[in-house]
């Protein structure tokens, strides 16, 4: 087989993917071994850029802070702008910056929790690199990703994106805020990634003006709660 035949990179590309992710899967096994020995409820949060996870969070924190104690992993390209902001907040978080890569993997995640005060901690948040399509096919370790879809960025994301929205447990959708002043429905988002993943929990939301973030934190509180088997 001659080196430039299509063929033969086809197959190179398949066993270099499978190799990493077949790594990454085992460091992903140890950091959930280590997360249910500590009874941690660990949360991937996944999106597009732009989608409010960080203001999210930050809401979030801030309205559950006399209930549970969160920590907080924030991972971005550059900059530690979102750490500082979640920092804000009082809970413990480490920044992670990829450079080039897009999207966190375990062994990120294993050495920031390395870095982190988790005595304590009920409740802990990965925020991943705004990034629909490569975060969707790597396991942190977490107990469930979330994807954060706002209203802004249209009804056709899940279409367009299946892979994370099938992978994901739940759906935040945020910025319903905003429903009046755009040409999307919030009854077609829902229902195009329900199609993808009927299995989805849903919750529409706004960070701006608080709408369904008591129901949000309600079923934080009652998974927080439900302590992970060692």
């Amino acid at each position: 087989m001659k080196p430039d035949d299509p063929g033969r990179k086809a197959i190179v590309n398949i066993s270099v993917e499978s190799r990493l992710l077949g790594e990454n899967d085992l460091l992903a096994a140890a950091n959930r071994r280590a997360f249910n020995r500590r009874g941690l409820c660990v949360l991937n949060l996944v999106s597009s850029p732009g989608s409010g996870k960080t203001t999210l969070l930050v809401e979030t924190i801030q309205a559950l802070k006399d209930r549970l104690k969160c920590a907080v992993i924030e991972g971005d390209q550059q900059t530690d702008y979102d750490a500082r902001r979640i920092a804000g907040t009082g809970v413990p978080v480490v920044q992670i910056n990829t450079g080039q890569g897009c999207h966190l993997d375990a062994g990120l995640v294993g050495g920031a929790v390395a870095r982190l005060d988790l005595d304590g901690v009920d409740l802990l948040f990965i925020e991943n690199v705004g990034n629909l399509v490569c975060p969707s096919n790597y396991d942190l370790g977490e107990a469930m990703k979330v994807v954060v879809a706002s209203t802004t960025e249209g009804d056709d994301k899940p279409l367009k994106y299946p892979a994370m929205f099938h992978n994901a447990s739940v759906l935040i959708i945020n910025k319903i805020d905003l429903l009046p002043y755009i040409p999307s429905t919030l009854a077609a988002l829902k229902d195009n990634a329900l199609k993808i993943n009927p299995s989805l929990t849903v919750f529409e939301m706004s960070c701006t003006t608080r709408q369904g973030m008591d129901v949000w934190c309600d079923w934080l509180l009652e998974n927080a709660q439900q302590k992970p088997a060692s």
